[in-house]
């Protein structure tokens, strides 16, 4: 009996040490860039500045000594309601509210790659960055010698993208300037929550006819990131962050009950009852 005994108390044992262990693991994947050191040097992907397609919208505002000349290249202001909302989460992550009854007007590039600009017309942009574009509608401008000395400011409208997945806000948000990363994309978003696999970042880049393109990225090597094709963002990107095993396995109903800390936890207790239910069998 005493022999009994001991086998049961050594498997009573074992089972709740692996019950604890098991439960109690710590992620080693959390932190981000662990291949760095203090002072470290990492080159980054030569930056892309954001390029003009087709349905982008821009303000484009001309200025010049001449207000009123200057009035015949801008379009008017739009009237809004207070309180309506806009299309894109605002650079705080939520949803930006118009304060004034007044909005900028701004020009969709077609499917042609053209705006249709006051006076002068037609004015293919597709392909230029913000500052090409401006050099060039200013160029333009000189050149139909209505104005000498114009100063011409683009900036984006209906710029986004989006970020789904393991985040804390996931949604669709603004870029507001060239040289946008993938890590102030995340920013946006509110950071991975714990759930989010660090190892596996997706971002899903659109090439129109040619298909869309996948990059893979792990937050927790510095080169990985700043090396990627994907570093810096462009409008239309979709930023996707895989659940990790536990949420994974969390997502399924069988999983829901079987890998989490409180199963173990009833396991351990129903073991510990079936087994001194036992020895007080066996001491009979």
């Amino acid at each position: 009996m005493r022999l009994n005994y001991m086998k049961l108390k050594k498997v009573f044992v074992t089972l709740a040490v692996s019950a604890a262990l098991f439960s109690c693991s710590t992620p080693t994947n959390i932190v981000y860039m662990q291949d760095t050191y203090d002072d470290a040097l990492i080159e980054a992907v030569k930056s892309n500045p954001i390029r003009l397609k087709p349905m982008d919208q821009i303000s484009v505002i001309v200025n010049c000594r001449e207000p009123q000349i200057a009035a015949m290249f801008n379009l008017p202001y739009l009237t809004r309601r207070l309180g309506e909302a806009q299309s894109l989460s605002g650079s705080s992550g939520n949803i930006g509210n118009m304060n004034t009854a007044n909005a900028i007007s701004g020009y969709t590039v077609d499917s042609e790659g053209c705006i249709d600009f006051p006076v002068l017309g037609k004015i293919f942009v597709q392909g230029l960055t913000r500052a090409e574009a401006t050099e060039h509608i200013k160029e333009l401008l000189i050149q139909s010698n209505q104005i000498k000395d114009p100063v011409v400011t683009i900036e984006f409208m209906n710029l986004g993208f989006s970020v789904l997945g393991e985040v804390s806000r996931p949604g669709r948000y603004r870029i507001d300037r060239d040289e946008f990363t993938v890590l102030d994309a995340i920013s946006l978003a509110g950071d991975l929550n714990i759930n989010g696999e660090r190892e596996n970042i997706t971002v899903i880049r659109d090439f129109g006819k040619d298909g869309e393109r996948f990059y893979k990225m792990n937050l927790t090597k510095a080169e990985s990131v700043f090396n990627s094709p994907a570093y810096y963002m462009e409008q239309g990107d979709i930023v996707y962050v895989t659940p990790n095993p536990k949420r994974r396995r969390e997502s399924t109903e069988v999983a829901n009950s079987a890998f989490t800390p409180s199963f173990w936890i009833s396991l351990v207790s129903a073991v510990t009852s079936v087994t001194s239910t036992i020895v007080v069998l066996l001491t009979k």
